[in-house]
């Protein structure tokens, strides 16, 4: 009896899944994947079986990925140490050498066999193939108030995304391959420039009209001021929760690349808990999903 009340709870789950399967079949999710999710090994195979499965049945999932602390651990074994200002990773020509070499190399690569093992067909691309990612140097100003000029702070080789050049992603979502993109762009004269993955995330995802922008991380969601988990918030309520201090933090930028996504086009914007196992497919699929979404 109990084996088959097990059976019972499965086809209940696969018949909650049905209308949603056929309201994104044919469209494009952009997942952001890092945080937790990359480094737990059940996790990475929980996510790895995850996209496979979206592209079997018919969605398009787009994977762009981060890698700080792989990044951080190279630098740590060479004896350099990592700088941050505004968030933001100081990249000067040695660092990008290895932000480089470890996200559009090693993480890369190791994302595209995993997807392979589950029996996934997957393409590594960083944003010089095909000048996928086209950048500028991002300038970060410190204003100080008393109507004084703002400080501007150099970071290096950082950059901000200035046009997606979709067409190798137009080629890709008509086969079974599936793009894991590092986010590594290109600048006018052939610059190299390390940008942030949510942001390059979100400009994809304006870019070939994703119906979802997934951004995966290592928290519940958006909290509001008590600490509540908030379900489902606008565009407005975000710019107000960001204004009244309660969204703060490595939130902040998550939550304007979301709405930067929302007013560029993307339907649903989803910040989710990565060390949920299938956080993904439970987001998609179930009526309650996981985490926030952000929506118009």
């Amino acid at each position: 009896m109990h084996a088959i009340s097990d059976v019972v709870d499965r086809v209940h789950v696969l018949s909650e899944a049905l209308p949603y399967i056929r309201r994104f079949y044919g469209k494009n999710v952009v997942i952001k994947y890092g945080g937790h999710a990359m480094v737990d090994e059940n996790l990475r195979e929980s996510f790895a079986s995850d996209v496979v499965l979206l592209k079997y049945i018919g969605i398009n999932p787009v994977i762009v990925h981060g890698g700080g602390p792989q990044i951080g651990n190279v630098l740590k074994k060479m004896g350099k140490e990592s700088l941050f200002r505004e968030g933001m990773r100081v990249t000067d020509e040695e660092t990008m050498d290895v932000v480089e070499m470890v996200l559009a190399g090693r993480v890369n690569k190791e994302i595209v066999n995993l997807i392979h093992h589950h029996g996934g067909k997957a393409v590594g691309l960083s944003g010089k193939d095909a000048r996928l990612i086209e950048a500028t140097r991002m300038q970060i100003f410190r204003y100080k108030g008393d109507d004084r000029p703002p400080e501007i702070i150099d970071i290096g080789l950082v950059g901000e995304v200035k046009r997606i050049n979709s067409e190798i992603l137009d080629i890709l979502e008509q086969s079974q391959i599936i793009p894991v993109i590092a986010p590594v762009g290109v600048g006018p004269n052939g610059e190299t420039f390390n940008i942030n993955a949510d942001l390059v995330a979100g400009a994809i995802a304006r870019a070939i009209n994703a119906t979802k922008l997934i951004l995966m991380t290592d928290v519940q969601g958006v909290m509001d001021a008590s600490g509540r988990l908030l379900s489902s918030i606008t565009v407005g309520e975000a710019l107000e929760l960001i204004e009244s201090g309660a969204i703060s933090g490595g939130m902040v930028p998550k939550v304007r690349c979301g709405i930067d996504a929302i007013q560029g086009g993307v339907e649903k914007v989803h910040i989710i808990d990565g060390r949920v196992p299938h956080a993904v497919l439970l987001e998609i699929f179930t009526d309650s999903g996981i985490g926030t979404e952000i929506v118009k």
